[in-house]
C-alpha cells in the first residue's frame, strides 16, 4: 500500500454513498494519561471525545488505552494504569517501551477492524505497513523538530491528519490527507452569558506557554489572574525559579494547580477572558475552544494555530506585543460571549469533528477496497 492518498475534502457537502453501515474502528491512544484524563491531558481528552461520539453515532469502536480509562467503547487495556500518574512516564525510553505490547496487539488484530486510527505520533508507521487494514494517524504534537524529518521521510506514504494547517508547515511534503480541528462536547462545558472579574490561564506551566507574560499582562491591566495548570517534572525548576517568585511578588495572582474536566466549566465560564500567551508553534490549543464553548473570549498571541482558531475582534483578540495584549484585556468586554459560543457550535463541537473523521474513514476504506 505504497500509494499516496489524495486530500479528502471534509468541509464540502457530503456525497451519498451506498455503504453507510456502522464501522468497526480501532482507536489507539497514548498510555501516558487515561482516556479521558483524570486531570491534564490534551491528546487523550480528544481521543475520548471522538471515541464516545463515534459510539453514539452507532459505530463499533474498540479503544486501546490504559486500563483505568472510562469509555462506552470496548476497552482493551494496553497497561493497567495511566503512566504519568503512576510515575512510569519516564521509564523505558520515556514510556515508549511500555506501549509495545499494546501496539503489537492492535496490529495482530487488524483484520477485526475496518480502519485503525492512531494517535501515537510515528510509532505505528512500521506496524501499519504490514497489515491490509487501512490505518490513519492524527498527529497531535509539534513537528518543527529536525530529528523528525528522516522518520517521516522513511514513511512518507503513511496517511496523516493534521489538527491545524499550521502544524503541517515543517513537513509540507508528508502525506497529509486532511486537517481536522478538534471538537469538544458541551456536556461539561456550559455556556456562561456573564463573565466574571478575573482572567484565566489554563494548561501547563512551561516556558513555551509563557505564563510569565500572562502574569505581567494581568498585573499591568489591573485584573486578577487565576492559573489552573499542571507542572511536569521537566518544568518544575522553571516553575520554582521563574513563575512561583512572580506569583509571590505581588497581589492579584492565584495558582490553583491542576483541575479536572468537571471544574473547567466553572473556571472558564466565570472568567472575563482566557489568556493564551504562548510562544511556540502550538499545533492546536484545545483550551481556546473550551473557553469559547463557555462563551469566554480568548486573548492570544499569534503563534501556531491561533490565527486559524481565533477570529480577531469576534471571539477575542490576537496580539503579539505586550502593550497590545494589555489593551486587549481592557476592551475584551466588547466581545459578545454569545458569538463565542456560536463559533464553538459551528466549528468546534464534537459532532462536527466526528463527522469529518467518519468521512475520512469511509473514503480510506473505499480506496483500500479498490487496491
Amino acid at each position: 500500500m505504497s500509494e499516496l492518498i489524495s486530500t479528502v475534502d471534509v468541509e464540502g457537502p457530503r456525497e451519498s454513498t451506498n455503504d453507510e453501515r456502522p464501522l468497526r474502528i480501532a482507536q489507539v491512544a497514548p498510555l501516558y494519561e487515561s482516556v479521558p484524563p483524570k486531570l491534564y491531558g490534551g491528546t487523550e481528552r480528544v481521543v475520548s471525545y471522538l471515541t464516545e461520539e463515534l459510539v453514539r453515532r452507532g459505530n463499533d469502536v474498540t479503544l486501546f488505552a490504559s486500563g483505568d480509562s472510562m469509555t462506552s467503547a470496548k476497552l482493551c487495556a494496553g497497561y493497567p494504569t495511566a503512566l504519568r500518574l503512576a510515575g512510569l512516564a519516564q521509564m523505558a525510553a520515556n514510556g515508549l517501551g511500555l506501549h509495545m505490547p499494546m501496539l503489537s496487539e492492535v496490529f495482530e488484530r487488524a483484520a477485526e477492524f475496518d480502519i485503525i486510527h492512531c494517535h501515537l505520533d510515528y510509532w505505528t508507521f512500521a506496524f501499519s505497513q504490514l497489515v491490509k487494514t487501512p490505518t490513519v494517524t492524527t498527529l497531535h504534537g509539534r513537528l518543527d523538530i529536525e530529528e523528525l524529518a528522516p522518520i517521516f521521510e522513511q514513511f512518507k506514504t503513511r496517511p496523516l491528519i493534521s489538527i491545524s494547517d499550521a502544524q503541517r508547515k515543517p513537513l509540507p511534503w508528508a502525506n497529509w490527507i486532511s486537517t481536522i480541528h478538534h471538537g469538544v462536547p458541551n456536556t461539561h462545558l456550559q455556556y456562561s452569558p456573564a463573565g466574571g472579574e478575573y482572567l484565566a490561564f489554563l494548561g501547563r506551566i512551561a516556558p513555551e506557554k509563557r505564563p510569565d507574560i500572562a502574569i505581567q499582562v494581568a498585573r499591568k491591566a489591573g485584573i486578577p489572574l487565576k492559573i489552573a495548570a499542571k507542572v511536569d517534572e521537566v518544568d518544575r525548576k522553571y516553575f520554582k525559579d521563574t513563575i512561583e517568585p512572580m506569583i509571590l511578588d505581588g497581589p492579584g495572582v492565584e495558582y490553583i494547580g491542576e483541575i479536572n474536566e468537571f471544574q473547567k466549566s466553572e473556571f472558564l465560564g466565570n472568567a472575563l477572558a482566557l489568556l493564551f500567551t504562548i510562544d511556540w508553534p502550538e499545533p492546536f490549543g484545545l483550551v481556546m475552544i473550551e473557553a469559547l464553548a463557555c462563551g469566554t473570549p480568548v486573548i492570544a498571541r499569534p503563534c501556531g494555530s491561533v490565527p486559524e482558531v481565533m477570529r480577531d475582534g469576534v471571539t477575542g483578540f490576537v496580539a503579539a506585543e505586550f502593550d497590545d495584549l494589555v489593551a486587549a484585556v481592557k476592551k475584551v468586554e466588547s466581545i459578545s460571549r454569545a458569538s463565542c459560543r456560536e463559533e464553538y457550535e459551528r466549528r468546534f463541537s464534537v459532532g462536527v469533528m466526528a463527522e469529518k473523521y467518519e468521512r475520512i474513514y469511509r473514503e480510506m476504506i473505499s480506496i483500500w477496497s479498490r487496491r
